[in-house]
């Protein structure tokens, strides 16, 4: 199901009521773009501790946004046995413009390539995209609004207000006390700016919101002022509508926090990221605090490809690349529990997924997520009970068996493979770091050691010396090639790297030992008696 800007506010109702009743929600995210073109410092590598990563990667967060978030409800069903529905929601989201927010966000190419390829609708994106904001943010305009101190800032709104205020002023000169017009095609929040403004200019006009747009009757200056201070849209509570509306997505949000459900994704670290830029408050510049507020959020979290990469090299299952293959290696006579494991129905008017594959639609995406949660934590249950004494199956008893994986985000190109959400971060498991030592190769670049080396493996390449690079992979077998290969080279020499024997910052050390120990040798000596 799709829900833009016109549809969003109907359907708060039923989604909270989804929401509150359901065992958990998958979710995806799509965006305008993943990374900015950072200078080569900036750019993430394997080098990096979680902390250093967090923050170039908070960098691109800020740079972005999000066209399109897919939800996947996950309810079980009463009185059936390990039975679920699911109700898949596309949300198109377009950051709101209202009074002084006005937001600047990038496209990146390769992104809108890749959407487009997968028949991402842009027009839904750009036309009907449902407003949302951060609690900063929502914090000024409220403040605005409430005070009497908002006003229309955007070029664009002013042309489009001026165009209503003329025509409206044009109508009244003509019209007689109880005639009425209508403004068509204008919904959303945009229909209470613009009777906002219609009624700080007119005073003898009222408004009303409609289905079609707006009504503008013609009332005397004593009706007006009874419409004002008798009706159920009096000022206070009229400011308080236009400020839920202009929140948009963000009221859904606070809903899913509020509820308190796993929150279940794939790869979900950018994520929740760009979930705590634009719904919560800006990203803070301590990763730790990040974890914390997070955490506060969404209490338990389970990333899918955090658990499929352990149960995969237990069970030798086939080398997957995305969300759509490790599906499908779990729905095939591949995994031992397929026909004993949960059942997941498509609800009513969210039955477009049951016969046709979309593959980087959101609400997709998140329904995969969610089933293969379903089917991978079934498959860790019947190997911790056996298919002989495991118990009847139910989401407690999922989430039991998934303990060791909760809150385990996994992270892509960085020091450690996975965030703890709840607690310290792990060490790091990557293979040891590598030193390469070049002679007769004068001004080489750490990119011409990349280009040496890619035909082999892929390492990361970070200088150490002029003549010195520190290279690190995510493989072992990478690590031990490149040692076979380059042994007894003439020009570069590849051997382990061990930080008490190669640092600079450690011989640096050991040097300023050395000359204070033989200054005061000499100082012992010299200052000795003669005999």
């Amino acid at each position: 199901m799709d829900v833009g800007a016109d549809e969003f506010e109907q359907s708060l109702p039923l989604l909270q009521e989804l929401v509150l009743g359901a065992d958990f929600v998958g979710l995806d995210i799509e965006f305008t773009g993943l990374r900015s073109n950072l200078s080569r410092p900036q750019q993430i590598s394997l080098f990096d501790l979680p902390s250093e990563w967090y923050l170039k990667t908070r960098h691109s967060v800020q740079q972005f946004t999000i066209c399109q978030i897919g939800l996947s409800v996950f309810s079980s069903i009463e009185g059936e046995s390990n039975k679920y529905v699911a109700h898949s929601c596309n949300f198109f989201l377009f950051p709101t413009t209202f009074g002084i927010l006005d937001s600047e966000f990038s496209f990146q190419a390769s992104s809108v390539q890749f959407l487009n390829q997968y028949g991402f609708d842009y027009n839904k994106f750009l036309k009907n995209g449902i407003p949302y904001m951060n609690e900063e943010q929502e914090k000024k305009i409220k403040h605005n609004i409430l005070t009497g101190n908002w006003r229309v800032r955007s070029s664009l709104d002013k042309d489009q207000i001026k165009v209503v205020i003329d025509e409206v002023t044009r109508w009244l000169d003509l019209a007689e006390e109880g005639d009425w017009m209508t403004l068509p095609g204008i919904t959303g929040f945009q229909a209470f700016e613009v009777q906002l403004v219609l009624r700080q200019a007119l005073p003898d006009i009222w408004t009303v919101p409609r289905d079609q747009g707006i009504i503008v009757k013609k009332v005397s200056k004593q009706h007006r002022w009874y419409l004002e201070n008798t009706s159920g849209d009096r000022a206070s509570c009229w400011k308080e509508k236009i400020l839920l509306s202009a929140r948009g997505f963000s009221v859904f949000f606070q809903m899913l926090v509020k509820a308190q459900k796993p929150l279940v994704g794939h790869n979900m670290m950018m994520d929740l990221l760009h979930l705590h830029e634009k719904f919560f408050r800006p990203l803070p510049e301590s990763y730790d605090q990040f974890k914390l507020n997070i955490h506060s959020l969404f209490p338990v979290l389970i990333d899918t490809k955090n658990v499929t990469k352990d149960i995969w090299k237990e069970l030798n299952f086939p080398r997957v690349s995305n969300l759509s293959e490790v599906y499908e290696v779990l729905n095939s006579d591949l995994n031992p529990t397929r026909n004993s494991g949960p059942v997941v129905i498509h609800a009513r008017k969210c039955e477009k997924y049951v016969e046709t594959k979309y593959p980087h639609e959101a609400a997709y995406d998140a329904f995969l997520c969610g089933s293969v949660l379903l089917k991978v934590a079934h498959l860790l249950a019947w190997r911790v009970h056996g298919a002989g004494s495991m118990p009847e199956p139910s989401f407690p008893l999922y989430l039991d068996v998934l303990a060791p994986y909760v809150n385990q985000v996994n992270l892509i190109r960085a020091g450690v493979p996975k965030i703890n959400f709840s607690g310290p971060d792990c060490p790091s498991i990557r293979p040891p770091i590598l030193l390469l030592h070049v002679r007769k190769w004068p001004g080489v670049s750490e990119q011409q050691v990349y280009r040496e080396f890619q035909n082999l493996c892929k390492f990361d390449v970070r200088r150490l010396s002029r003549s010195q690079f520190l290279l690190l992979t995510n493989k072992f077998k990478d690590a031990r090639s490149i040692l076979k290969e380059y042994r007894g080279h003439p020009t570069l020499q590849v051997s382990l790297y061990r930080y008490w024997r190669h640092s600079p910052n450690i011989s640096c050390l050991l040097q300023v030992c050395g000359v204070v120990t033989t200054w005061a040798l000499l100082a012992l000596l010299l200052g000795r008696p003669g005999h």
